[in-house]
């Protein structure tokens, strides 16, 4: 605040392509000063025994970091905290948007875009001139294997931290009144949208092209259902038949 309130009123003026070639040009002079300043060095390559302490040094950077972390206390994440953060953000976006200035857009004209193809190509040329020669080395069996064996030991102590501090621990959540209000909204939109898609499902059906087979097949099922049908119906009557039979000798003797 207090800097804003020193700095006084100003008048924008638009960027210009000669501004942008300007622009260019200094930053060009920089790289080129900057690299005739930086002496001559030996590229090493990278074995894998460099490959092998650099890893170890990450894992010794990783346990000494979580040694010296203190033990926290986690808190639920609760609707009232996520409103709080959506207002923050909007706020924090208005603020942004009330600080900026007036600008006067300026179009990109075709002179503007062969200006930067020519920079972009005048870069690309500097990098490569001033790239040096290295020399490529073949990748081994023994490389592939200690680069394997790496991944492996990676692997298991990835896999072991993950046991100590993470397996086995479940994250506990406050079930309060506005989480289960949240829940219960959510099984009513659910259903809601369920009720939808059916209504609107509802009576459409998926056409299926009846080939020679299907009517084989079809007709196949439609015999042995008559015929096992007709067996239990010609099994009924006669149990039938029978039982009045037995009813009338009952009767007459």
């Amino acid at each position: 605040v207090l800097y804003k309130e020193n700095i006084g009123k100003a008048t924008p003026t638009p960027v210009t392509p000669e501004m942008e070639r300007v622009k260019r040009n200094q930053e060009i002079i920089s790289s080129v000063l900057y690299k005739e300043n930086v002496g001559k060095v030996t590229p090493t390559p990278i074995t894998p025994e460099m490959e092998r302490v650099k890893r170890n040094q990450e894992i010794i950077s990783s346990v000494l970091y979580k040694e010296n972390v203190g033990q926290a206390t986690p808190t639920p994440v609760t609707p009232e905290m996520e409103r709080v953060k959506r207002n923050q953000e909007q706020i924090s976006s208005v603020a942004y948007r009330e600080g900026l200035g007036k600008a006067t857009p300026s179009p990109v004209t075709p002179e503007m875009e062969r200006v930067k193809r020519n920079q972009e190509q005048i870069s690309s040329v500097l990098y490569k001139e001033h790239m040096a020669k290295g020399t490529p080395t073949p990748l081994t069996p023994e490389m592939e294997r200690a680069k394997r064996n790496q991944e492996n030991i990676s692997s298991v102590l990835y896999s072991d931290s993950f046991r100590k501090q993470v397996q086995g621990k479940a994250a506990y959540v406050l079930d309060t009144p506005e989480m289960r209000r949240v829940r219960e909204t959510q099984k009513h939109i659910s259903t809601v949208k369920y009720h939808e898609d059916f209504e609107k499902s509802k009576g459409s059906f998926t056409p299926v092209v009846t080939d020679p087979i299907t009517e084989r097949v079809k007709k196949n099922m439609q015999d042995f259902s008559d015929i096992s049908y007709r067996g239990i119906q010609r099994r009924v009557v006669e149990m039938e038949r029978k039982r009045v039979d037995q009813d009338q000798e009952n009767l007459t003797g």
